[in-house]
């Protein structure tokens, strides 16, 4: 059965039917995948009832799988993470960003599957990283093109919330250790379309190095606020057994955390990427 893809927006996102995720994927079901995926960014499918193990699977027909070095997983695959949260595990992801900008090599996409849902709230935002670019003047992309910025994983994950004890301070003081702050551009250049996308986000960057002090937060704020413009974003409403699949390279996205004190469960696969350039 051919795939049926129903765009959302303008800017990004599209529907996905047609297709089992829990079977193997055909070349043809693959390369159409990721054609989809190039062009609308994020997809969605709806009833996909996925075990750890089938999700594990589908998404290693994308590439290597990274293991977080903070958020839970499950024992039998590390590879995917456990989202739980609630009135004693409160969100930490209710702000714009890219997952794991604090790495050399950020991931290519993620697969989000959504396993238990609040009776009201608990939608995710997506923003494109394309869309805001594009819709810059280009003296300010030109200027953008020639910067980099800094990304640094403290700043999503502090000690105050992920090293309360023993145990936890032992596991944030390696991976903070492992992952000290870094550089990418503040454009990156898509390494399969060409197209260009901001990339800077306001969950891990810190500082555009390039610039002084003050000229650097007067242009992070104002991009931070530009990505976050809903001409190019789309809100998704999930459903259990719902599952996300994004382009991690050129988006970012926002839990939206308005559903405590009731529970949402979702589990990520975070396949890697490469370098921007």
């Amino acid at each position: 059965m051919s795939l049926q893809i129903n765009p959302l927006t303008v800017s990004i996102g599209a529907e996905v039917a047609g297709i089992d995720l829990s079977l193997p994927l055909s070349a043809a079901q693959r390369t159409a995948i990721q054609a989809a995926l190039l062009e609308y960014q994020v997809l969605f499918f709806r009833r996909q009832p996925l075990t750890p193990a089938q999700q594990h699977h589908f998404a290693l027909q994308f590439g290597e799988l990274h293991i977080h070095p903070i958020y839970p997983n499950i024992r039998e695959h590390p590879e995917i993470m456990v989202l739980d949260t609630d009135d004693q595990n409160p969100p930490d992801n209710d702000n714009w960003h890219t997952d794991v900008t604090f790495i050399e090599t950020p991931p290519l996409g993620a697969i989000l599957a959504a396993k238990q849902l609040p009776p009201t709230g608990g939608d995710t935002l997506w923003s494109s990283g394309i869309a805001a670019f594009e819709a810059l003047s280009p003296p300010l992309q030109r200027l953008l093109s020639g910067l980099r910025a800094e990304h640094d994983f403290t700043k999503s994950f502090p000690a105050s919330r992920h090293a309360r004890d023993e145990a936890s301070r032992a596991q944030w003081e390696a991976a903070r250790r492992k992952h000290p702050p870094l550089l990418h551009p503040v454009v990156r250049i898509h390494p399969v379309s060409g197209r260009h996308a901001l990339f800077v986000n306001e969950g891990f960057t810190t500082r555009i190095v390039d610039l002084p002090v003050r000229e650097s937060e007067a242009l992070l704020n104002f991009l931070f606020a530009h990505i976050a413009r809903p001409e190019f974003t789309l809100r998704w409403r999930w459903q259990v057994d719902d599952l996300a699949f994004w382009d991690n390279r050129v988006t970012q996205h926002y839990a939206v955390a308005d559903y405590l004190p009731h529970r949402r469960i979702m589990h990520r696969a975070t396949i890697l990427g490469d370098k921007p350039y």
